[in-house]
């Protein structure tokens, strides 16, 4: 479900590093439900949803927040969360917690890990850990939720619950509560490159190629311009040089490979 009223704004957002433009003159507005942010790896995915965030400034363009006034109006999970090995699950959300008078338990029967609550991180498995990465980043319902890669490197099961989770997010009214505004779903914006669950659980896609918008729009609308039916084929057709095979580190047959690009 969607609201055609925007949480976040971003308008001719440039970014530099030593000269080198990573995001070149990228607008778009982040609303209610799930925006898939798609592209290939160096096309300056991680960048932006960084700036989304306010951990990178632009050099040049804005980021303007038009959400409920709450205390935390944006949730952040990065590609590489980091939390202490030693502390338990419980341990590490209660650090977060406290900070916004709030409580562990509640977040972690959100993501399915209260029978975990009392292990050590370090005891967790890989998708555990970004499940507890979750839990951190929705403490106090923040109406936004940024999720860079959160699926990567997990199995075919956990990549799913991930998007469900994601799903569960957006149908929420976060943060509204702490606002007199009108009422609407949270709006979660993530990074991916499964792209089959774009089709299954987002509502609108970004596609960015060398730092720059290829594609954007609602899910349905952005296919009809570009006549294709998948986000595989929306990918296929704006980033030339791609091809659909399997990535052994993802096991999907829908994650794309593109050549003649970074890594960075």
């Amino acid at each position: 479900m969607t609201d055609e009223r925007p949480f976040v704004r971003v308008d001719d957002v440039t970014r530099t590093y030593g000269g080198v433009a990573v995001l070149t003159d990228v607008s778009f507005d982040v609303r209610a439900g799930i925006t898939a942010v798609i592209g290939p790896n160096g096309s300056g995915k991680s960048t932006l949803l960084r700036t989304i965030v306010g951990d990178t400034a632009p050099t040049d363009g804005t980021v303007r927040y038009h959400g409920p006034t709450t205390a935390r109006p944006i949730g952040y999970l990065p590609q590489r969360a980091s939390f202490r090995g030693s502390f338990t699950a419980r341990e590490t959300l209660a650090f977060y917690a406290r900070l916004l008078d709030e409580t562990p338990d509640g977040y972690l029967e959100r993501v399915g890990l209260s029978d975990a609550a009392d292990r050590s991180v370090e005891d967790l498995s890989g998708g555990m850990r970004r499940l507890l990465g979750i839990a951190q980043a929705t403490i106090g319902d923040p109406p936004v939720l940024v999720l860079d890669e959160p699926t990567s490197g997990l199995d075919p099961g956990m990549r799913e619950r991930i998007f469900e989770l994601a799903g569960q997010y957006a149908d929420t009214d976060a943060g509204v509560n702490a606002t007199t505004d009108t009422e609407a779903n949270a709006a979660v914006v993530v990074s991916t490159h499964d792209l089959e669950l774009v089709d299954r659980y987002a509502d609108r896609v970004l596609c960015l190629r060398h730092g720059a918008v290829a594609a954007s729009g609602p899910l349905s609308a952005v296919y009809a311009d570009h006549d294709v039916d998948t986000a595989a084929d929306l990918y296929r057709s704006v980033v030339p040089g791609a091809s659909s095979v399997a990535d052994p580190a993802t096991d999907s047959a829908e994650s794309v490979h593109v050549t003649g690009v970074s890594t960075r």
